[in-house]
Parts: C-alpha cells; structure tokens; sequence
C-alpha cells in the first residue's frame, strides 16, 4: 500500500533531498585510517533514501529530479573552473608538465580498459560508463555520461543506471588508488625519509616563491645611467624593490640616476638574477633592510574596480608616489612585477617606499580586505549563462556520428576556467572568495549525488544482491588499478619521479581528496599538494570530456554507424 503524507509532491522532494544530504554529509566524515567516503557519502545516503521511498511507494517528479540534478552539476563544475582558472595555464609550467602528462597516460589508460570491457563483454552502455566515472571518483564525469545518454536517444531507465554502475565501482574507486600506493612503494623498496631529502634538495632554489639578490654596482658603464635605462631591468623579469646610495635606502624608481657603489635588492626568477648580476657588477651579503629607515614595505589588495585588467605602465602613480612594486601574488602564485603586468582583482602587491606614499597607493589600489569576501554575483550568472550556451555548441567532430558538445558539464567549466583566467572584464569580476566558492562547490555535488543515489536507489540493492552489481564491481577495479599501476611504475623508473610527488599525481588523475589526504599525511613537505593541484585542472576537463566521446563513438558503433 502506498504511504500517503499530508505533503505536497515539492515538499517530498525537498525532504528527500535534504535527508540524503544531511546524513550523506555525515556517513562521509566516518574514517577508517584517515580514509573515508567524503563526499561520496552522500551518493549512498541517497541510495538508501530512494530505496525506503520506493518500498513506501513514493514517486518522484522525474522533471523536477532532472532540474535539481543538472543545476547541482553546473554549480560544482563553474566553482571548479573558477577556482582552479587562474593557474590552469601555468600547471604545464616546468615539473607540472611532466606530472601533466603522466595524469593524461593514466585517463587515456582507464579508456583504453574500458574500451576492452565492452569489446569483450555485453555490459550495457548507460552502465559502462557509469562504472568508468565511479572506477575515477569522477562525479562531473557522470553528470556528463548521463546528459549525453540522453542526448543519444537512451531512456531515462536506461541513463539512471548509470548511477547504479558508479555506485557499484566508487569505493573501490578510493581504496584501489591507496592500493596503487602501497605497491609501488612496496616494489620499489621506498623509504619515506630519502624521498623527502630528495624533494627538498629538488625544491632548495624556491620555486615557489621569487628569489632576490643584493648586487653591488660596479659596472663603470653605467656611471650616470637613468635605472631605468639599464639593459634588462625592470621590464624583463626583474626588478630593483630597494637600492642604497652612499649608505642611504632609497626607492628605485627608474629617474633614480646610477652611480658605482650604488647597491640594489634584486627580485626575479633564479636565471635573470644571475644575467642581472653579470651586468650590473657583483653579488654582496650586505643586507638592505627597510628596518630603522624612512622606507618600508606592505602588501596591498587590489580591488577598486577602475585599476583591474590596467598595466603597470599605465598607472603611472605607482612610481608617482615615490614608490616601487616589487611582487605580484595572484592565486598564490608570485610573479615578477614589470610594466605589461596588468591587476586582477584579489592581487597582492608588495610595495617599497615612505609610509605616506605607501597610503596614498593604498587609497587608489583600494586595499579593502573586507571587499575579498563579497560574492560577485552579477560576475557569477553571467558566467554560469555564458558556459551554458558554450556547452550547448555542436562541434562536428569528424568519425563521431554526431555531433560533440560540452554539455551542461563541460561548457560551464571551460567557461570558468576562461573566466577566471581572464579575472576582469567590463562590469564583471571573476573572483570568488575560497569560503564561498568552497559552500557553493559543496551544495551543487550534495544535489548532484543525492538526486543519483535516489533515483539508482529502488533498483540498487537487488542489482547488487541478485544482479550483476559484483561483476560491475569488478569491472570498476580493473579500470581503477591497471592504469595507475603501469603508469606509476614506468613514470617511478623511467621519469625517476620522486614517491611524494607521484602519488600526488595518482590522486591528482583520479580527482580524489581522500587520497589526496592519505598521500599528504605521509610527509610534510606539500609535495603531493603541489603535483595534485598541477594536474587537477587538466585531469577535471579530460575526466568530463572522455565519456561524452565514448557514449557518441560506441552508441555509433552499437547502431552501425561505421
């Protein structure tokens, strides 16, 4: 008999959805080892839901479902591109290249097994690709399975099954890139410690963060010169933030006339410091410290609205005010402050000059921390609008027998990572403060996952119990482990990766923070921080993309399209 509540059918909706999150949120924080379901809890939270809901014959509005899920979908993917855009092209940066390509191996390798799971066996589509996103951890790449089966022609009983193959492989999904872990580190004879000396010798010249020099003038061709007229400096990567005349600290703005003996505090990349040297004369110890002088420096926010996307060159008060900006840090990455480089809004400046310069700049910088933490909305519905229309472009690709598009999954990350790249324009600011972006990022996965853990929900436990729920399981393993076991090897014995670092890289290609976690608890040193975020950006567009191409070539190759 079917339960009958004083509830209208929204209501019920909103209950279920809401139950499903609320304990999902909290069967996901149980840990076993600093190892659990995280987020992933709420997809078996709604399992369960949908599964007391059916006995009870509790029905759904399958519109109202589809609406929750796509919306959840969009907001998780656009908060992703947001976050991760401001670094995305950088990522392929130096090491960030090696690590990227390794992740790329690792996806293509879990397509490549699946490939041979349906070539060999009769697992249904909808289902295949379900268990490819769960074997990866990768939600968004389900959400963008599922619109493009429906996009195909598959009915919706056919799409829902999908979650219930991500279901089946998604805890193995976790444990078998902590299995991966283990046995390289066990074949490779590891010991923690040496790996850790390893990456700290790797990282001693500071990467991360600019280096600086003390050189003393003594160059007798530059005896009378503007600063500014000395070859490569200021707008070639490095820059003077502090120089001493005749045992005087003064701001090197580029009319400061040089003299030998006159000392400057260099800041630029490693190399240009060494070329710098070789021009200007030679590297001292003295330090130049602003401390007991009429100089100081600070950091600056930038967030007034009519100095965003402008250069250096063209606000022209900076050297105006008798002051020199030495470092640019956006997204926490610093860079050398030349007179092309244009702010973005939430840049930090480091500022060299007296303290009343410095507040004069402050005032036209803005400098209002408390702006950091406003929500751009205007910014963030045009965005989410903008990527939208983008994941709704056909793009003819040729041997597809349809035409590929984004998705509602892919067009609102190209759109945010573009977005936040670019950080300014018009009237719209693409930036998001983390405490934000990180609630916004949660409630649109919770929606996502409850909705596919309920509908999966009435047929989930029969499927597992009677059904080919183990074998789907198993397929999923295989998917898991076999890419990130070969790939790990070859990349530990032919591109010598440091141990840290690549499991990094493992956690980074299967976007997954619980391993993430695992990976981080082995050392302090933020080694598999470094090569997770270098890859993640990346593996989340390839993750996303890759089952859109698969539903279109084997739904092609099913109907007998080639």
């Amino acid at each position: 008999m079917a339960l009958s509540l004083p509830l209208s059918d929204i209501a019920i909706t909103t209950l279920a959805l809401t139950l499903a999150g609320a304990f999902g949120l909290l069967f996901g924080k149980l840990q076993i080892r600093k190892i659990g379901l995280g987020i992933g809890g709420v997809l078996f939270s709604g399992i369960l839901v949908g599964h007391l809901a059916s006995r009870a014959g509790i029905e759904f509005d399958g519109e109202v479902m589809h609406f929750v899920r796509e919306l959840g979908l969009i907001l998780f993917v656009y908060t992703i591109g947001i976050q991760v855009g401001p670094s995305f092209f950088s990522s392929f940066a130096k090491s960030g290249l090696r690590f990227n390509l390794a992740a790329i191996a690792i996806v293509l390798g879990g397509v490549a097994v699946t490939l041979a799971i349906w070539a060999i066996t009769d697992l249904p589509l909808p289902v295949l690709v379900g268990v490819m996103s769960g074997a990866v951890t990768n939600t968004p790449g389900l959400g963008a399975a599922q619109q493009v089966l429906g996009d195909a022609g598959f009915p919706g009983s056919e799409v829902a099954n999908s979650g219930m193959g991500y279901a089946m492989a998604y805890p193995f999904g976790i444990l078998g890139i902590l299995t991966a872990m283990f046995v390289i580190r066990f074949l490779f004879r590891i010991v923690l410690a040496d790996e850790e000396a390893a990456y700290k010798a790797e990282t001693r010249s500071g990467e991360e963060a600019l280096p600086s020099m003390n050189v003393e003038v003594i160059n007798a061709n530059l005896d009378g010169l503007r600063l500014g007229d000395v070859p490569d400096l200021f707008d070639h990567g490095v820059v003077a933030s502090r120089m001493k005349k005749a045992g005087e600290l003064v701001v090197p703005t580029r009319d400061v006339i040089v003299h030998v003996g006159d000392c400057l505090h260099l800041v630029g990349p490693k190399d240009k410091l060494q070329a710098m040297k070789l021009i200007l004369g030679r590297e001292i110890d003295a330090p130049m410290t602003t401390k007991g002088t009429k100089l100081t420096w600070t950091r600056l926010v930038v967030t007034k609205e009519r100095v965003l996307g402008k250069s250096l060159r063209e606000l022209a008060f900076l050297e105006g005010n008798g002051v020199t900006v030495s470092r640019i840090n956006r997204a926490g990455v610093e860079l050398p402050a030349q007179a092309s480089s244009t702010l973005a809004f939430g840049d930090i400046v480091t500022v060299v000059g007296a303290q009343a310069d410095i507040d004069a700049v402050a005032s036209q910088l803005g400098n209002e921390n408390a702006r950091l933490q406003e929500v751009q909305f205007p910014a963030l519905f045009f965005g989410i609008a903008l990527g939208v229309l983008l994941g709704s472009i056909p793009l003819a690709v040729p041997g597809l027998p349809a035409p590929l598009k984004l998705g509602l999954a892919g067009g609102p990350l190209m759109a945010a990572i573009l977005l936040g790249r670019l950080g300014h324009w018009g009237p719209f600011t693409w930036y998001m403060p983390p405490a934000a972006n990180h609630a916004l990022r949660e409630f649109g996965i919770v929606l996502f996952l409850a909705v596919v853990g309920i509908i999966a929900g009435d047929r989930f436990f029969e499927t597992l119990l009677h059904g080919d729920g183990l074998l789907w399981m198993g397929y999923g393993i295989l998917i898991t482990i076999l890419p990130l076991l070969v790939v790990g090897i070859l990349a530990r014995i032919f591109g010598k990766f440091n141990y840290l670092s690549l499991c990094g890289v493992l956690a980074g290609s299967m976007t997954d923070p619980p391993a993430l976690a695992f990976a981080v608890s082995m050392s302090s040193t933020g080694a598999a921080s470094v090569a997770y975020v270098s890859v993640y950006p990346l593996v989340m567009f390839l993750r996303i993309l890759a089952p859109q191409i698969l539903v279109l070539v084997l739904a092609g190759i099913g109907a007998g399209a080639f």
